[in-house]
C-alpha cells in the first residue's frame, strides 16, 4: 500500500516530519502481510493507497466539527473509504470504487488519515518516548482502522492491540505492554475542549515545556501543588516519592507552561530506580527550559547537583536555578550558596523561593514565562495535569502509606487500582458530572511479609487509618463519596520484576 503524504501542519518542524518518512515506508510494506489483511485484500493493497495528512490543531478540530459534530481537538482521525472488518472485505470493491491514476491505471483508495503532530509532540514527551514512536503509533493505529479493525468491543480491542504490537515491532518501535493502557484512555488521549475555555491550538505569547530537576525530597512536587492549587503530586518527607514524570499545566490568558515533575535524581539500585532516573533525563532533554531546584539549607552544591549541571552543559539547555527552603536556612547563607553554583554553571537566572509558603513563586513564574517562545496552546485551558483520576487516586493512597508507616517501611510499596467504578444516586454506572459515588478497589504491594504486617497493623488499625485518610483525599479530588477497599499483597523484589513494574505504570523505555 502506498501512503501519500501531505503536510498542512503549518508551523511544525519540517525536519521532524521528514524523519518519519523511513518509518512510513516500512509501515506501508509491513501492512502487505497476511497478518493484517486477508488474501483478497493484500492483493488489492499492492495497487492501493491511503492519504496521510499532517494538520494543525485548528484544522483537526474543524474536521471533527464537520464530520463528527464534535467540538474537539484529537491527535488523529481516520476515514475508511472501503467497508472492511478485521482485515477482510465486507463487500468486494466493484468498478465504481476504483480510481484512474495519471498513467491510466486502476487504483483503490482505502481512506484518509489525519495526524495532529502538535498533540503528538506533547504526548510523546508526556509518555517519555520519542516523537517518531508516538507518531508512528498513531499512523499505524489509523491504518488498522482503514482495514476494518476496531477496539470498542473488548474482543475486537484484543485483536487490534495484537495487530498494533506486531506493526510497532516491525518498525523497531515496540511498546510492549504500554499499548493496553493507551487503548483504555478516552479516544486515544484526546485533548477535549470545554465551552468557554481557551482551546488548544489558540496562539499565545508564551508557551512551552519546563522540566523540574533536583535531588529527592527537594520540593519539586510541593512547588507544583502550590502552583496549581490542588494536590496533583504526592508529597512526603521520604526521598524518591515521585516515581514518574507528572505533567502539570499552568494557564493564563496569554501563557501556557507545561511543567514536568520528575523523580528525584539518585543512584539507582533497582530497575524501578533506573526507570525513574531515565525519565528525569529524558524530560530535561525534551524541555524548552530546565529548572534546577537546590536545597537552600545546604552550604554548597552536592554530588547530585554537580552531576546534573555537567549533564545540562552537554545539552546546552536554558537553566534557571531555584534555591528552595532558603528561608529556613537564613538570608545570610543565600549569597555564598548562589555564588558557588554560579562558578559551576552559567544560569539564565537564579530565584530563591519557598515552595511551602509560595514566597517568590510568582517571580519564578514570571522569569520562566519570559524565556518561553510564542506558539499555539498545547492543551485546553481547563487542563491541569495529564494524570488520570485513577492514577492520582493510586498516588494519594501511596502517600498515606508513606505517611503512616513512617520509617518502618522503606521505599518499597506500590498501589495498583483494580477497580474504579462511578455510580449515580440510582446505583447505575455512570461517569463525569452525574456520578455521586466512586467504588475503588486497590492493592498495596510490598516486598515482605513483615511489611504487610506493619501496613495492616494490630487488629487492622493501621490499614483503617490509611484507608480513611486516603478516602478523604480522593473524595476531595473526585468531589463525590468514595467507597475504598484496600488489600495488602506481598510481591518479593517487585521493584526488579518487569511484569510488576509494568502493572504499576513503571517500566523503562527502550533506548531511543
Amino acid at each position: 500500500m502506498r501512503i501519500e503524504i501531505v503536510n498542512n501542519a503549518e508551523g511544525f518542524s519540517e525536519e521532524k516530519l521528514a524523519g518519519l518518512n523511513e518509518f512510513i515506508e516500512k509501515l506501508s510494506n509491513a501492512i502487505l502481510s497476511d497478518e493484517y489483511a486477508a488474501p483478497q485484500v493484500t492483493r488489492t493493497l499492492k495497487d492501493a493507497y491511503a492519504t496521510l495528512t499532517f494538520v494543525t490543531p485548528e484544522e483537526i478540530r474543524e474536521v471533527n466539527n464537520e464530520q463528527r459534530d464534535i467540538d474537539k481537538e484529537t491527535d488523529c482521525l481516520s476515514f475508511p473509504m472501503m467497508e472492511l472488518e478485521d482485515g477482510s472485505f465486507v463487500a468486494l470493491p466493484d468498478s465504481g470504487d476504483f480510481e484512474t491514476d495519471e498513467d491510466g491505471n486502476q487504483v483503490l483508495c482505502y481512506g484518509d488519515i489525519l495526524i495532529n503532530p502538535f498533540a503528538c509532540e506533547v504526548q510523546a514527551e508526556s509518555y517519555g518516548h520519542s516523537f517518531e514512536r508516538e507518531a508512528m503509533f498513531l499512523i499505524a493505529h489509523s491504518l488498522l482502522h482503514l482495514l476494518g479493525y476496531d477496539h470498542i468491543d473488548p474482543t475486537d480491542e484484543k485483536v487490534m492491540i495484537d495487530r498494533q504490537k506486531r506493526l510497532m515491532k516491525a518498525l523497531d518501535l515496540a511498546f510492549d505492554d504500554e499499548i493496553k493502557d493507551i487503548y483504555e484512555m478516552d479516544n486515544h488521549r484526546d485533548l477535549i475542549q470545554s465551552e468557554g475555555l481557551i482551546p488548544a491550538g489558540t496562539f499565545c505569547e508564551h508557551c512551552g515545556t519546563v522540566a523540574l530537576l533536583g535531588r529527592p525530597n527537594v520540593g519539586k512536587s510541593t512547588l507544583l501543588n502550590y502552583i496549581t492549587g490542588m494536590k496533583i503530586a504526592i508529597v512526603s518527607h521520604k526521598p524518591q516519592t515521585t516515581r514518574t514524570n507528572i505533567r502539570t499545566i499552568y494557564n493564563t490568558e496569554d501563557t501556557q507552561i507545561i511543567f514536568t515533575d520528575t523523580p528525584g535524581i539518585h543512584k539507582p539500585t533497582s530497575k524501578m530506580g533506573e526507570f525513574m532516573v531515565d525519565r528525569s533525563y529524558k524530560a530535561a532533554l525534551g524541555a524548552d527550559v530546565v529548572v534546577l531546584i537546590a536545597d537552600g539549607r545546604f552550604s554548597e552544591p552536592g554530588a547530585v547537583e554537580k552531576r546534573l549541571m555537567d549533564l545540562l552543559k552537554e545539552s546546552d539547555k536554558k537553566v534557571i536555578l531555584v534555591i528552595n527552603k532558603y528561608d529556613e536556612a537564613g538570608q545570610e547563607k543565600l549569597l555564598p550558596l548562589t555564588q558557588k553554583y554560579s562558578e559551576i554553571y552559567n544560569f539564565e537566572d537564579i530565584v530563591p523561593i519557598s515552595a511551602k509558603t509560595g514566597k517568590n513563586v510568582d517571580l519564578l513564574l514570571s522569569v520562566i514565562t519570559k524565556m518561553l517562545p510564542s506558539g499555539p496552546r498545547l492543551y485546553d485551558s481547563e487542563y491541569m495535569t495529564d494524570q488520570t483520576e485513577r492514577v492520582i487516586a493510586a498516588e494519594l493512597i501511596r502517600e498515606q502509606v508513606l505517611h503512616y508507616t513512617d520509617q518502618e517501611i522503606p521505599h518499597g510499596t506500590a498501589v495498583i487500582i483494580n477497580e474504579f467504578k462511578e455510580k449515580n444516586d440510582d446505583g447505575e454506572i455512570t461517569s463525569g458530572e452525574d456520578r455521586t459515588m466512586a467504588v475503588i478497589k486497590a492493592d498495596i504491594i510490598c516486598n515482605r511479609d513483615s511489611h504487610k504486617a506493619i501496613i495492616i497493623g494490630r487488629d487492622g488499625q493501621m490499614i483503617k487509618r490509611i484507608g480513611t485518610a486516603s478516602r478523604r483525599n480522593i473524595e476531595r479530588l473526585l468531589d463525590c463519596k468514595v467507597y475504598l477497599d484496600l488489600y495488602v499483597k506481598v510481591r518479593n523484589d517487585w521493584q526488579n520484576n518487569d511484569a510488576m513494574l509494568g502493572s504499576t505504570g513503571l517500566s523503562k523505555d527502550i533506548d531511543e
